[in-house]
């Protein structure tokens, strides 16, 4: 393994120092044998947790495999995402676990961690597996339904109940399908109105979030709210919060980004669940992860392949590409606004997201004897974004087109360069 020194980056608290690397570790003492690496006018950050990913392998490997989201995961800065379990076959038991865990080892890109399906084909009927999937060799401690809410309270309650013990944590999708069924494809208002489309009002994703917060506090476990896209549902968060009960949130890139006004072309890019929202729904998520109601930016990275995309609005797949311009984007909405500084961009795209779902050796400091994770970036570059030059295998990219800033000069995961400009 080859070691480095990065010479004369800039840290998240603003000082300056160079990093030495060795064995896979940061350490005090350079090697005399070292690569330099000239990171002069570079910010050096913890590498990046992605909580939130979908990498489609097994069963549409069309759409993406866990080596292409890999290799997507390392451009974007990421040494560690969470792979959601709505494959094909869904990940409910150990042994699909394990699969996950194993293609992930043999892809060596990112550290990729198989999130368990809270319900069996999540069907919503019957819990999948989740204390055998925790006991595996995968170690699941965070299940999901993700892309179906689960809709009984009782089966949550149990779900709850089963995961107490060894400190998991269920991610809802909130979305009471009595209010935004499966039709529902556009934030509710007179723009779907006008446009004809289902609409998938903001107090569908509140009730769910005030019911599951509920059900985490009464059982004293843990709740994480995936994909929070209303003033709604940040007004509930905040109240469980200040209530005490053990719950975290996630925004996403695009609901930071995107306004439901790229709707009005019928451009299947924009569909997504939950849909874009208007610019005060937008502004409540910016200032809630700003204030630490929402904890995380979480990707929900979501390729798709063309014949997915190629129909209807109404009929088309929901989802967006995030994993390259994630933190392009979050630079955009949060730094460049003066709502975060590097230092909360490394709380919310490394720390917390870390130790939500409790990733050890993901999100340390740099630190001495720390793992070499982490991700140099550029805090002046600026490109405009071409779906064409993806490491992922799908091309349904929001941000084609648009100038952002693309900071990302160097991924490395466990002294390994994974990425470099």
């Amino acid at each position: 393994m080859t070691d480095f020194i990065i010479s004369g980056p800039e840290l998240a608290d603003g000082s300056k120092r160079d990093l030495y690397v060795a064995g896979g570790l940061l350490v005090d003492e350079r090697s005399s044998d070292a690569e330099t690496i000239d990171a002069d006018g570079l910010i050096a950050l913890p590498g990046l947790v992605d909580l939130h990913t979908h990498l489609r392998e097994p069963g549409r490997e069309d759409a993406e495999t866990v080596e292409s989201g890999s290799l997507a995961a390392a451009r974007g800065g990421f040494t560690c995402v969470h792979a959601m379990a709505n494959t094909q076959p869904v990940t409910d038991t150990a042994e699909k676990a394990e699969y996950i865990d194993d293609l992930g080892r043999a892809a060596g890109h990112v550290q990729v961690v198989p999130i368990g399906a809270i319900t069996k084909g999540l069907a919503g009927k019957e819990l999948a597996e989740l204390g055998l999937m925790h006991n595996s060799r995968a170690g699941v401690r965070v299940f999901s339904d993700d892309g179906m809410c689960v809709m009984d309270s009782a089966l949550m309650r149990r779900a709850f109940e089963w995961i107490k013990p060894f400190d998991g944590v269920l991610a809802q999708h909130a979305q009471d399908i009595g209010l935004a069924g499966p039709g529902a494809c556009c934030h509710e208002g007179e723009l779907s109105g006008r446009l004809g489309l289902a609409g998938w009002p903001p107090v569908a994703e509140s009730v769910i979030i005030a019911r599951d917060a509920q059900l985490a506090e009464a059982t004293g476990s843990r709740l994480h709210v995936c994909h929070v896209t209303t003033a709604e549902g940040v007004d509930v968060i905040r109240w469980a919060k200040a209530r005490g009960i053990n719950v975290t949130a996630e925004a996403t890139p695009h609901h930071l980004q995107l306004s439901t006004s790229e709707v009005i072309g019928y451009d299947t890019v924009y569909k997504v669940n939950p849909p874009l929202r208007t610019d005060e729904h937008i502004d409540a998520i910016r200032t809630a992860l700003a204030d630490g109601t929402i904890d995380i930016v979480a990707t929900d990275h979501a390729p798709h392949a063309p014949q997915d995309k190629d129909h209807a609005f109404a009929e088309a797949k929901p989802g967006m590409l995030g994993l390259e311009q994630a933190l392009s984007v979050v630079m955009e909405t949060m730094i460049h606004t003066g709502r975060l500084d590097w230092a909360g961009v490394v709380e919310r795209m490394s720390t917390a997201p870390a130790r939500i779902a409790r990733t050890a050796g993901q999100g340390r400091p740099l630190a001495v004897g720390e793992p070499a994770n982490l991700v140099l970036v550029d805090p002046t570059r600026r490109a405009v974004v071409d779906r064409a030059d993806s490491a992922s295998l799908s091309r349904n990219n929001p941000y084609h087109g648009r100038e952002l800033p693309d900071p990302v000069e160097l991924t490395m995961w466990r002294g390994r360069i994974t990425h470099r400009r």
